[in-house]
């Protein structure tokens, strides 16, 4: 592992990386905690490089913070970095950075990046004025200095992950902002490097605040919509502890911000409490919406046709990733484009409207493009022919990945892949990596053989093609096969696929009570 504590250090570590090579970035104010681990953890599963940056930053702070008491133990930092595997650690001083004598009302001119208001006034803005305007310039300047592929970010600071979100996309950052959910300890309570100052009475007191949101959650279950009757029972559970301060108890649209008086699709219901000497702050998302069904696995397990059946079963929408390459296959040929052109064939991925339609009693779906129904046109010999050809651009794949993110926003959807639950949906409610033993995937294939093709080819080669297969799906550079931390692992040497499908039914029936 490198600590780098220069930007010039940084920017030739970063030259050294290859170019196809993704790497993850885990921004941090150090004083790691469990929180941070699962940050880290989820960063090295998902990329080839892991950067972990330790910088206390002094635009965060108000001046009525502490800046010089937050804590700031480092060589324990970087052994817990060293032990999660992470490649380099970014350590730089606020005057290497350009930001000393700075904090969150400073005076000093200095560029700065400013988040739109209403992302900022509301909830920590309220008491923390400038707080936001620190963290976005902190993190501009790390995503231009780092230029990751992925950022890690964690649920419990749900106003900063959507400011970042809106950061990126207005300035067209091409960072993709990971969100991982609230790391807690046994007791419900949040990981934070504050909770360090709780005495064991005040953690105890601390678990308070899950335990309210919990209560709205379950409201919320219950069918309870409106705003007042949702804060209503936080309040209640908040009274049996009277030494815990509120700071804000706000109920929200989790992309807007704005104070939501009733829940539609989807809120984001957020608290902020003194307990002690400490401002610890928890969430819930409160969502109607149906899980989403990501699975994963390597070539010959049986995913498509599981994937086909639960989504028939749960009545769930199909997301047939290989028909929206196929589809944006069949639109480049009707424009006469050159299909190696990756520049042409993006920009027909980038404005390309897809759509899945289940017709009423029928269990085929339908796809369309543009307004145009192309189930058919896109299984012809001629698009069959070349949809290898586009689905090879990586820009293509970027687009379409975007689509498939945009449809599992809306919940109810389906889909299999090397990386669906680890690129395309890593927030789905329900992972699943189906797996089987190269031994078995061998034998399945040869008996779907004819029996012409059989006399000619052995398990043994069979066997060893499938190995070889598995090695090139988990060390591509694109979308690799790897199993997402989260994701109930599936073996199916001893199982039909009614027994699969079942498993994955109870857990995807589990979540939708839970």
């Amino acid at each position: 592992m490198r600590q780098l504590r220069t930007i010039a250090g940084l920017r030739a570590y970063r030259q050294q990386q290859l170019p196809n090579c993704n790497l993850g970035l885990v921004p941090t104010m150090g004083a790691l905690h469990a929180g941070h681990f699962s940050l880290i953890r989820a960063a090295r599963q998902e990329n080839d490089v892991v950067v972990v940056s330790i910088f206390v930053n002094p635009s965060q702070f108000g001046p009525r913070e502490d800046l010089s008491a937050y804590p700031r133990p480092l060589a324990k930092d970087l052994h817990h970095c060293a032990e999660l595997g992470v490649d380099a650690v970014f350590t730089p001083t606020p005057a290497e950075m350009g930001m000393a004598h700075i904090h969150a009302e400073s005076t000093v001119q200095t560029t700065s990046v400013l988040p739109p208001k209403m992302l900022t006034t509301g909830l920590c803005g309220i008491n923390r004025p400038g707080h936001f305007t620190g963290v976005a310039t902190i993190v501009t300047k790390l995503l231009n200095l780092v230029q990751p592929d992925r950022a890690y970010f964690g649920q419990k600071d749900a106003q900063q992950v959507v400011v970042l979100r809106r950061l990126v996309a207005d300035l067209c950052i091409p960072v993709e902002i990971r969100t991982c959910p609230i790391a807690r300890e046994d007791s419900g309570l949040a990981y934070s490097s504050r909770n360090q100052y709780l005495s064991p009475e005040q953690r105890e007191t601390a678990t308070v605040l899950q335990r309210s949101l919990k209560a709205a959650q379950t409201a919320f279950v219950q069918g309870e919509r409106q705003r007042d009757r949702l804060l209503a029972p936080v309040h209640q559970v908040l009274a049996t502890e009277t030494s815990v301060q509120l700071d804000y108890l706000d109920l929200v649209d989790p992309q807007s911000l704005s104070p939501l008086e009733q829940v539609d699709e989807q809120a984001l219901l957020a608290i902020a409490a003194w307990v002690g000497p400490s401002r610890l702050l928890d969430n819930v998302i409160l969502q109607q919406r149906r899980p989403t069904i990501a699975i994963d696995g390597p070539a010959g397990v049986g995913k498509s046709t599981v994937t086909r059946a639960l989504a028939q079963q749960l009545q769930l929408t199909y997301l047939d990733t290989g028909a929206m390459y196929r589809a944006i296959t069949w639109q480049a040929q009707q424009q006469e484009l050159e299909l190696e052109d990756e520049v042409a064939i993006a920009e027909v991925a980038a404005t390309a409207q897809i759509q899945f339609i289940q017709p009423e009693h029928k269990t085929s779906q339908q796809v369309w493009i543009d307004g145009q129904d192309v189930t058919k046109a896109i299984r012809s010999p001629e698009v069959t022919q070349q949809v290898s050809t586009v689905a090879k651009h990586p820009a293509v794949r970027s687009q379409l990945v975007k689509h498939q993110q945009a449809w599992g926003r809306k919940g109810g959807i389906i889909a299999e892949g090397r990386d669906i639950g680890t690129v395309v949906f890593p927030e789905a409610e329900v992972k699943v990596f189906l797996t089987a033993s190269p031994e078995e995937r061998a034998r399945r294939r040869w008996q779907d053989l004819p029996s012409n093709v059989q006399a000619t080819l052995d398990l043994a080669t069979l066997e060893q093609q499938i190995k070889e297969r598995d090695r090139q799906d988990s060390s591509r550079a694109t979308a690799p096969l790897r199993k997402a931390a989260d994701a109930i692992e599936i073996q199916t040497d001893n199982l039909t696929i009614e027994q699969v499908i079942q498993h994955i039914e109870q857990q995807y029936h589990q979540v939708l009570n839970s």
